[in-house]
């Protein structure tokens, strides 16, 4: 968006803004060095932090979030002394934002830290994963002196099961002089999550923008025609469904009809007097090739576009097709770019390995403008793709939707094949959320003057659905925070048991539980007050109602439960079972015509309030039980965690009768990751003493490895034997001992370690080729880049943590599985 002319503002207009410029004369610096001029949100934030606010910003992608955390390190530069650390949920992020800053500042003053990435951490600028921000905060680590502001980009993480609870302790133990920069997705309760910043934080400003920087056209590819989604004839904001795209929709339904739309006269088509077999048969809709979607695309001005396909395999698949088809996008002189990028940034590649990595292949498909991306790409072939896409020299991507998450690669045009994709169990449909986050990457700023969305139509689909899934903005951030034990040892060691409990107290999923709380509170509120009207209306003179209609009931569920065994063939239970409830029918009919209720005339006006009152009291009673379970619902669970540390020596009472570390304990505060405890376990006992490096990468890939698919049938006989079976079955008894105690303090336990990739971590550790390591893992080469840096990880917190041989063993194994593609860093 360019600057609009002084004379184009309304005199209040120009009044406003002379007024802004006058009090934020930081931001009015940083404007001038800007290409564009910002938005009203980005102006709003940027100001909000100039005069000493923490922002949360929550804005759709592609919005220009980022240029609020830039201004919050060009505010940092300015005062001498003053430090910013941007953390980032990916380390591909990471690298980006790393390379963006070294670009502005230089590389003196810009550092990265991402685990296995160690660059100028002392700078003034460090862009890092959340993790390695957690871990400093627990550690106190002098890195975080003079630290002024810390941006925390796609924010909305936090609901990740997995890893978001990273982000709420982050927010939670920074000290309260740093000033956060949050940034956010554009979610449905961005007011929310504020009011929870503003009360851990303080004074925190929230500033919400749902405006696209490129407005989005959407659009529907019904077999090969392509048409709007909504009504473009009246105004875009009453998302009308276009009538055409009803009517297309219509009849492609109706030719699905057996016996419709075969031949002109509605039969199937006769050959040689017979029937075409298969006619009178549903028949898929027909749907365009990929390499004619591509063609159409072109020819409508639409590319780059993004395919978003949920499949990796789907993505390689959709690559060859379009090759096969004789595809070419680019240039002679894009192609010569193209190689040269491509040579320059895999020069540190083995020969060897190219050929195992598709190499020649891969390059084809760039060389011709078309390329995948997924999480089982090589890293540095993501890279690469990436940055050939942001150049506009790859025009085509088939990618899958971790795409979405963070990266910068906009596109003119995206293509969703489907609206339901595979999350681990089924095919389920996409979420309205998800929906906006594939399609914000349409439209780029400063180059389009609108993006593009397409849906490429399938059998079942319903105009309106799919007008109403384009059209919500449904996306709410919901905490997936609980307590580990690394976490519960790190606080009560800096603030004791009780202060802990407190700390936790404070977390986001601890607020959404108490405004959930209240609500359900108030609820109950209402409901007893009706319950008391209730009760006054089937109140009778002559007895207690509520002790006749409660015999009433308990008679009656006995008398359906014995008609229902009749009507089942007899009733299963022990004869004296069933003389028991004969014996109590008994008596209750007894009572009930004794109860001087029974003999009311009111009786069945009674009654129906009676059975109002009934409902309801159980309603409450439900809502009451969910107050109870949600109220110190995440105290409770640390006292969970916190009972199972006792029970295993890692916490102890001293004399004062406070809560304290034993040294057990402190060795557990240096150990991150899902399986803290029994690592922790596993050097206390001294169970992998007599692994050699190969050994200890091979066991430790088995406790950080997560298999997509279950391991095959005898694949331990593949494992490695020696020292190595004696330390996994011993690790295996310890998990179980673990697992049998989380359980009887009633925490979820853990599931058992998966040994899938180990044989093939134990042949890298060990110097094998890639291709026969590949070979062993069966898996792409990039899934196995990415258990290898986990494994490394790992073993580093090892070399930190473990004792003597551990400790040199863990360092041999480091180095060990640092080599090849696994050493390759964008970076260094």
């Amino acid at each position: 968006m360019t600057r609009p002319p002084e004379e184009t503002l309304s005199p209040a207009e120009r009044y406003a803004a002379s007024r802004s410029r006058a009090g934020h004369p930081s931001v009015n610096q940083f404007r001038d060095g800007l290409a564009f001029d910002l938005d009203p949100f980005q102006i709003e934030a940027c100001g909000a932090i100039e005069d000493g606010h923490s922002v949360l910003v929550a804005a759709p992608t592609g919005a220009g979030k980022t240029a609020v955390a830039e201004f919050a390190a060009f505010l940092a530069m300015q005062s001498p002394g003053d430090k910013l650390f941007y953390t980032a949920p990916m380390k591909a992020l990471s690298n980006q934002k790393y390379q963006e800053f070294v670009a502005e500042y230089g590389p003196d003053e810009v550092g990265l830290l991402t685990g296995d990435t160690n660059v100028n951490s002392d700078a003034r600028i460090v862009v890092m994963t959340t993790e390695v921000l957690r871990n400093m905060l627990y550690a106190d680590s002098d890195l975080l002196t003079g630290l002024a502001f810390v941006v925390m980009d796609e924010v909305h993480y936090l609901a990740d099961r997995f890893r978001g609870a990273v982000w709420e302790e982050v927010i939670i133990h920074l000290p309260r002089s740093v000033r956060l920069v949050s940034l956010s997705a554009t979610v449905s309760n961005a007011e929310e999550f504020g009011d929870w910043l503003q009360a851990v934080r303080g004074d925190t400003r929230v500033i919400v923008s749902e405006e696209r920087p490129v407005p989005l056209d959407q659009h529907a590819l019904v077999k090969t025609k392509l048409v709007d989604l909504f009504d473009s004839t009246g105004r875009a904001a009453s998302n009308r469904v276009n009538p055409e795209l009803v009517q297309l929709a219509r009849n492609a339904s109706w030719n699905q009809v057996p016996g419709r739309g075969r031949g002109p006269h509605g039969r199937g088509r006769q050959q040689g007097g017979r029937q075409q077999r298969g006619a009178g048969r549903p028949r898929g809709l027909e749907r365009m090739d990929r390499p004619d979607v591509v063609r159409l695309l072109d020819e409508h001005h639409l590319l780059p576009a993004i395919f978003f396909v949920f499949s990796r395999m789907g993505c390689d698949q959709a690559v060859k097709q379009v090759l096969r088809a004789g595809v070419r996008l680019t240039t002679a002189e894009e192609r010569d770019e193209i190689r040269q990028i491509v040579e320059e940034r895999c020069r540190t590649l083995l020969d060897e390995d190219l050929a195992v990595l598709g190499y020649w292949e891969w390059t084809e498909g760039l060389q011709r403008g078309v390329a995948a991306h997924h999480a089982g790409l090589l890293p540095a072939f993501k890279e690469v793709v990436e940055e050939l896409f942001q150049k506009k020299l790859v025009k085509v991507v088939f990618a899958t939707e971790t795409l979405a998450l963070g990266i910068n690669m906009p596109a003119r045009c995206v293509v969703l094949e489907r609206l339901e994709k595979f999350n681990g169990e089924a095919r389920v449909p996409i979420t309205s959320g998800e929906y906006t986050q594939l399609t914000g990457r349409a439209g780029r700023r400063g180059i389009d003057v609108e993006g593009h969305s397409v849906i490429q139509w399938t059998d079942g689909l319903d105009p309106h659905e799919v007008a109403s899934l384009a059209s919500r903005r449904t996306y709410p951030l919901n905490s997936s925070f609980r307590p580990t034990y690394n976490m519960a040892v790190n606080l009560i060691d800096q603030f004791g048991r009780t202060r802990t409990r407190e700390v936790l107290e404070s977390s986001f999923a601890q607020f959404q539980a108490d405004r959930a709380v209240v609500d359900l509170a108030r609820k109950v509120k209402q409901q007893e007050e009706s319950l008391a009207g209730y009760e006054q209306a089937m109140a009778c003179h002559l007895g207690d109602a509520r002790e006749y209609f409660g015999i009433r009931r308990e008679l009656t569920a006995l008398e359906r439960a014995g008609a229902a065994a009749g009507r089942n063939g007899g009733d299963p239970r022990p004869h004296a079972e069933r003389e028991r409830r004969q014996r109590r029918i008994a008596e209750l009919r007894k009572q009930l015509r004794a109860h001087p209720v029974h003999g009311c005339a009111e009786r069945d006006s009674h009654a129906r309030w009676a059975e109002r009152w009934s409902t309801l009291k159980k309603d409450t009673d439900r809502l009451t039980q969910q107050i109870q379970s949600r109220t110190n619902v995440i105290a409770k669970l640390f006292d969970r965690v916190t009972d199972v540390l006792v029970e295993l020596g890692y916490l102890t009472t001293d004399d004062a009768g406070e809560t304290v570390l034993t040294p057990h304990g402190r060795t557990l505060k240096r150990i991150y990751g899902e399986r803290d405890l029994l690592v922790a376990e596993c050097l206390r006992r001294q169970v992998w003493r007599d692994l050699d490096p190969a050994g200890l990468a091979a066991l430790a890939c088995a406790l950080v490895y997560e298999p997509r698919r279950e391991e095959p049938e005898g694949y331990d006989r593949r494992l490695p034997r020696g020292a190595f079976r004696a330390a996994l079955d011993k690790t295996q008894e310890l998990w179980a001992t673990v697992d049998d105690i989380e359980r009887e303090h009633r925490l979820p336990g853990s599931e058992p370690l998966a040994t899938g990739l180990s044989a093939a971590m134990h042949l890298w550790a060990r110097g094998a080729s890639l291709d026969v390591v590949l070979g062993e893992a069966d898996m792409a080469a990039g899934d196995f880049v990415r258990w290898a840096k986990q494994t490394i990880d790992l073993l580093d917190q090892l070399q930190g943590t473990a004792d003597g041989a551990v400790a040199r063993t863990a360092r041999s194994a480091l180095d060990a599985v640092r080599h090849g593609i696994v050493a390759y860093s964008s970076v260094a």
